[in-house]
């Protein structure tokens, strides 16, 4: 264990944290606990990559706690009516989908590296903005025109990053 992973660590004891302050309505708060968890994102990853401390520990959790921050304020979110219900389903089953992908892969014997791609990379940024558009219009109690070309543009990365997944993995297994 290192500092990168103790932060990756961080990051999904948070998640319990913010699902508790967006199902109390504590969303301004929930807001500081989900901003803190996405700056966890990009700082173990930077640490690692400067203290050169990239393990194999932390190569496999990062992912793991992204896919967890996401789902879990992706399904908090639609439960309380802030998405759309079609805009999570697109989500939970292209991360369900990689996780199942990448289970196969592993027990098939085939090394199992995560290599974000750009087209994934854009998707988690556009998901955790998604997430964070969400909540700062529920904190403040405002209403903005335009979310739907964002949950539309959030869906087809998510859809197009899986399909390339999709396809990398079926490359390894051959």
């Amino acid at each position: 264990m290192n500092l990168p992973n103790y932060i990756t660590l961080l990051r999904i004891v948070l998640i319990p944290f913010f699902i508790n302050l967006m199902i109390y309505g504590y969303y301004r708060s929930a807001l500081v606990v989900f901003a803190v968890a996405c700056v966890t994102d990009a700082l173990d990853g930077l640490i690692a990559r400067v203290t050169n401390s990239i393990t194999d520990l932390g190569a496999l959790l990062d992912p793991i706690a992204d896919k967890l921050l996401i789902l879990a304020a992706f399904v908090t979110l639609v439960l309380l009516g802030m998405l759309p219900v079609w805009l999570v389903i697109i989500v939970v089953s292209r991360d369900s989908i990689l996780v199942l992908g990448s289970l196969v892969i592993y027990f098939l014997g085939h090394e199992l590296k995560a290599r974000p791609s750009i087209i994934g990379k854009a998707t988690t940024v556009l998901q955790l903005l998604v997430v964070t558009l969400s909540l700062v219009l529920k904190a403040f109690g405002k209403e903005m025109a335009g979310t739907q070309v964002l949950h539309w543009t959030t869906a087809v990365f998510t859809l197009v990053s899986g399909v390339q997944y999709v396809v990398r993995g079926t490359r390894i297994v051959g």
